[in-house]
């Protein structure tokens, strides 16, 4: 009789209060904002003889038409971190709604991503990591004003030869 209380007992008690429920929790997914869009120079298409040149270069047809290529670029503010990425699929890049939240998992040099919540997963690559900025200030232009090395006007002086007239022989 008492083993059988004991046991009904633990049973209940195991049913009130799980062991394994309370002990894990759902990880948290990165959340980040997309602040903006860029085209940025991603490489030159080449039409003509580019592949067989060397052949026809003998011959004297050296013809190569080539037009910049633009890519988007997009900037991923987190809370400690901004990403720039880029599309891994240059030939059909998805244009991304800027202004929206996104949920992200990176993994080495790429970044899958969703916009919203439960959207499309798309791959991209990270082209640069910085940290966030602590100042506030929203500084995600091509170039930072930290990146930037701007002469100041006595650097530029000193590096002008002076033209000073030679003393006078009396």
């Amino acid at each position: 009789m008492n083993v059988r209380l004991v046991v009904t007992a633990a049973l209940v008690l195991g049913l009130v209060f799980p062991i394994g429920a309370s002990a894990k929790k759902k990880k948290a997914v990165p959340r980040g904002m997309l602040e903006s869009m860029q085209s940025v120079p991603c490489g030159a298409k080449q039409r003509g003889l580019a592949g067989v040149g060397s052949i026809y270069a003998s011959i004297g047809i050296t013809h190569v038409n080539s037009t910049e290529k633009l890519c988007p670029q997009y900037l991923v503010r987190t809370d400690d971190m901004d990403y720039e990425i880029r599309p891994k699929n240059m030939k059909h890049p998805e244009v991304l709604p800027v202004g929206e939240e996104v949920t992200f998992k990176i993994n080495h040099d790429h970044m899958d991503l969703r916009v919203g919540d439960g959207g499309k997963k798309m791959t991209y690559i990270v082209v640069a990591m910085q940290p966030a900025n602590a100042g506030g200030t929203s500084a995600s232009g091509a170039a930072r004003s930290s990146d930037v090395d701007i002469p100041s006007a006595s650097a530029a002086a000193a590096r002008q030869p002076t033209r000073e007239k030679p003393p006078e022989k009396p």
